[in-house]
């Protein structure tokens, strides 16, 4: 991992297409922004985690479990 010291309106650059910049220091967050090309997706880690547990927890569920589940529900 690198670690990197920035103050505000400083930012990094990732691969000559991605700028990460400080926009706002508070007490306790920092509000960064990302500039990337619109082919590139960019997600909160915290909601990739819940996406991957979701994933992770779908795998345990029995198929027809799933299958009842589906038809008693009709979506």
């Amino acid at each position: 991992m690198l670690v990197v010291t920035r103050k505000l309106d400083e930012g990094i650059i990732i691969s000559d297409n991605i700028e990460i910049t400080v926009l706002e220091i508070g007490r306790e967050r920092v509000k960064i922004g990302v500039a990337a090309p619109k082919d590139i997706s960019i997600i909160r880690k915290e909601l990739m985690d819940t996406l991957n547990a979701n994933v992770e927890a779908s795998k345990l569920i029995p198929k027809s479990a799933l299958e009842a589940f589906l038809k008693i529900n009709r979506f």
